[in-house]
């Protein structure tokens, strides 16, 4: 048994700032209490920064710890695994102890909303498939295009 805490000083995981829209920080849970069916993060987004695009091949989990932030799920349209048309068809407004699930395979972006800082506790909870939990990220405009994955 492990035990540690979100709030306690270092274990912040490298980024890709790709990935993110704007500052954002990742402290990587999951390697601190030996977790090997799930990655876990503890996830701080400043003043308006989200995620890019992205799905995942498990399921997730968010739970906010702070602030107030949005979770927007979206349908793709065409056949390209690169290029291809994208509709928003949910916004889920997120605030402090809310839980979400967000099946495999769906196509999302979440964050924190303008002038609100936001954080969340992720657990990416890995494919039996799967030994690694896989995302692919997605440059957009988050209104009606994919252009590339990154």
């Amino acid at each position: 048994m492990k035990k540690s805490n979100i709030y306690s000083s270092g274990d912040k995981r490298k980024i890709n700032l790709d990935w993110f829209t704007d500052k954002v920080y990742m402290k990587d849970i999951s390697s601190k209490i030996k977790s090997t069916n799930q990655d876990i993060y503890h996830v701080y987004f400043e003043n308006g920064a989200k995620t890019k695009m992205h799905v995942h091949d498990g399921n997730q989990i968010l739970i906010v710890t702070k602030g107030t932030g949005s979770l927007e799920i979206f349908k793709k349209h065409g056949t390209s695994k690169t290029n291809f048309k994208i509709k928003k068809i949910e916004k889920i407004n997120l605030n402090e102890g809310d839980i979400v699930h967000i099946p495999s395979n769906t196509l999302h972006t979440h964050g924190s909303i303008k002038k609100s800082v936001f954080s969340h506790i992720a657990i990416n909870v890995l494919s039996p498939k799967s030994k690694a939990y896989k995302t692919i990220w997605y440059e957009s405009d988050f209104k009606t295009n994919v252009t590339k994955i990154i």
